[in-house]
């Protein structure tokens, strides 16, 4: 069985002056040999953006890639003719598939954009690429899981992935929230803040845990959550 924490400070950290960006996973120019992949989680970068800043085009292929916007707003551009502007609560997805090209940059110049992005392994390769987001309120989360993507048989979400995943985020009021697992299946649960209790262990803002080989995650406090319940790669 692992329960492994990651606290915030334990993360890798790079500051490009216009991006304040900590990896979870190796990415870039952070690589791990023994931190590569959570299961079929590949990548959880937790990003601040300067107004007006972004990344210029480029380019994906096979993957499935999800941001979710904590505060501000995103604009994305792509290849396959998409621009849209996902707001706090709102999810970006893309199944990159046979090949996309895409921008992404902070829509406001008032305001710093504050996201994380996820990508997830594809559960098929070679498909056609898609986009889409879509928009959710606190009301959404407040106080249970929002079930928000998932590959999974028999789990419905609004977000179709072509990999046996599933993401779910919640804002926690004193809130008490289970999920059952099988000990297969790999969980990420990240602390976007607040000060949250996952099976016993107390995390704070920026704290992830990931677990394999556990029957159930019990989660109780005050903050948001984001959890991917992932198969292994």
């Amino acid at each position: 069985m692992t329960f492994a924490i990651q606290r915030s400070n334990e993360r890798f950290f790079a500051d490009h002056v216009w991006l304040k960006t900590f990896h979870s996973l190796s990415f870039a120019e952070y690589y791990d040999p023994d931190n590569i992949q959570w299961g079929a989680l590949r990548v959880f970068n937790d990003d601040l953006i300067a107004p007006g800043m972004g990344f210029p085009i480029h380019p994906h292929r096979d993957m499935e890639i999800l941001t979710y916007v904590f505060s501000g707003e995103l604009e994305h551009q792509d290849s396959m003719g998409n621009r849209g502007v996902v707001g706090p609560g709102g999810v970006q997805f893309m199944s990159a598939g046979t090949g996309v090209r895409h921008s992404e940059y902070n829509a406001r110049r008032d305001a710093e954009l504050h996201l994380v992005q996820m990508w997830v392994l594809p559960g098929e390769l070679e498909t056609r690429p898609r986009y889409g987001q879509m928009d959710f309120t606190i009301d959404d989360r407040r106080g249970r899981w929002l079930l928000v993507a998932s590959g999974q048989p028999k789990v419905d979400a609004p977000i179709a992935l072509t990999q046996n995943a599933t993401l779910r985020v919640s804002r926690l009021e004193h809130t008490d929230l289970h999920h059952e697992m099988t000990p297969e299946r790999y969980g990420f649960l990240f602390v976007h803040e607040g000060e949250v209790t996952a099976n016993g262990e107390n995390l704070g803002s920026g704290d992830a845990v990931r677990m394999n080989g556990i029957e159930r995650l019990d989660v109780s406090g005050s903050g948001e959550v984001v959890f991917w319940d992932v198969p292994p790669a």
